[in-house]
This record gives structure tokens, C-alpha cells and sequence, in this order.
């Protein structure tokens, strides 16, 4: 296995790990401005990896904030290898998420997000957006990076399989046959008005955990995703 380093937006740098033997990609996101971000950890398994490619783009030290998604192995299995090799770096996640697991779990008292604070890295911005349940998890939530309008979704679009770094191809079907797969989406009335919320920042391109990086109509994907999601729900009620 090899990490790969893609650079998807200005400065937005994709690590990306393909699991051959459970046919799965594993990506993070590294934001490089005067305090450089890190979303989502990666697996323990796969921290020499990805840290090295990492390092391939700044040095470690030079980290400044350490973020994922919510609590989940594949998020932040990783964090206290991060936290042991990145001294500076501030760990932030969202307030709710710190409560409940991140202050327990994490070498480093992490920073409490509220639902649309903002970072500024310098010469970038990143904002924190609230998720819960969506696509899983108390306390899911996702970033968004302003001044490139990067959306970083997390387990939103998920895909079994390779796929290029970065693509304008169609993503919801995709992402809808790995659900009917998976059944790893919280199906709830709130799901999809929140997608759709999303779609409504217009980003230009989204980083998805688990598949390519997107660089077409995304927030056409986000709405059409969030009917997916719309119908599953009415037909799960309808049973």
C-alpha cells in the first residue's frame, strides 16, 4: 500500500490510502496556511503512511490544528500519534463531541467547536458545521474552508473501491448502491433538509473520505444525494 498526495484545491491536499483487501479508500485532508489543519487522523494502522506523505508537504512540527469528522477509527484512530508528532498542534473538535469522548480519549485537551466557528489558519479559513447524525454519529460534523469553498463531507458519498484523486464523473449513484450496501447513514426527517443546507454553500469541490475528491456541480450532487436519502427514509416509515 502507498499514501498519495494530491493537490485538490489551492493549498488543499488529499492523503490518500487504498485498502486492496477491504476494496476501500481511506483519505485526509491537509490544509496548508501559517497554521496548517489536518482533517481526520486515519486508522493507527496506517499512521506511518500517511504521516510520512504528510511530511512530504510540511513538516510535522509546522502542524497547527488537528480535526475530524467524529469519533470513529478510520477519523481519528490515529489522534495521539498526530498529537506525539505534531507539538504544536491544537486538537478541535465539535463542543458536543469533546463532551462525550474527545476530552477522555485525547493526550491533549482538545478545543470545543460551536456549530459555525471558524478557524482562521491564515490564508485559509475553515468553519465547523454541525452534523448530527449525519451521516452518523452524536457528534458528526464537517468543515468548510472558505476562501477555495472546499467542503471536507466525511463519510458523505461514500464508494467501495479505487477511484482517481479527483473527478467531475457522477458521484450519487455511487454513493447510494454503497449505502444499500452499508445502511451507514442515520435515515432521519432531519437528514436531508441538512444535506441540502449544505448544498446551499455552493462549495467548488468536495474531499470525500471514501472516494474522490469532486470537482463538479456539487451542490447539485448534495441535493440529489439528500432525495436518495429522502426516499429511503419515506420507504423505511412506509414499512
Amino acid at each position: 500500500m502507498e499514501t498519495l498526495v494530491t493537490e485538490i484545491a489551492p493549498d488543499i491536499y488529499r492523503l490518500s490510502t487504498y485498502v486492496p483487501d477491504a476494496d476501500f479508500m481511506f483519505n485526509q485532508f491537509l490544509v496548508d496556511a501559517e497554521e496548517p489543519l489536518l482533517f481526520h487522523c486515519g486508522l493507527r494502522a496506517l499512521f506511518p503512511l500517511v504521516s510520512e506523505a504528510a511530511s512530504t508537504v510540511i513538516p510535522l512540527d509546522r502542524l497547527g490544528w488537528i480535526t475530524f469528522g467524529h469519533v470513529e477509527a478510520d477519523e481519528c484512530g490515529s489522534l495521539n500519534s498526530w498529537v506525539a508528532a505534531a507539538p504544536r498542534a491544537q486538537v478541535a473538535h465539535g463542543a458536543m463531541g469533546c463532551l462525550v469522548s474527545v476530552n477522555d480519549l485525547c493526550d491533549r485537551p482538545p478545543v470545543p467547536l460551536e456549530d459555525g466557528q471558524v478557524i482562521d489558519l491564515g490564508g485559509r479559513r475553515v468553519r465547523r458545521l454541525e452534523t448530527p447524525h449525519m451521516p452518523h454519529g452524536w457528534d458528526a460534523g464537517l468543515l468548510f474552508e472558505e476562501t477555495t469553498g472546499t467542503l471536507f463531507c466525511g463519510d458523505l458519498f461514500t464508494a467501495i473501491g479505487d477511484a482517481p484523486a479527483l473527478t467531475e464523473q457522477e458521484i450519487v449513484g455511487p454513493a447510494l448502491a454503497a449505502e444499500d450496501v452499508f445502511g451507514a447513514t442515520c435515515l432521519t426527517a432531519a437528514t436531508a433538509p441538512l444535506m441540502r443546507r449544505l448544498a446551499d454553500l455552493a462549495p467548488t469541490t468536495m474531499g470525500l473520505m471514501h472516494g474522490p475528491a469532486y470537482a463538479g456541480d456539487c451542490s447539485t450532487a448534495l441535493r440529489e444525494l439528500a432525495d436518495g436519502y429522502a426516499e429511503r427514509f419515506a420507504r423505511s416509515q412506509d414499512g
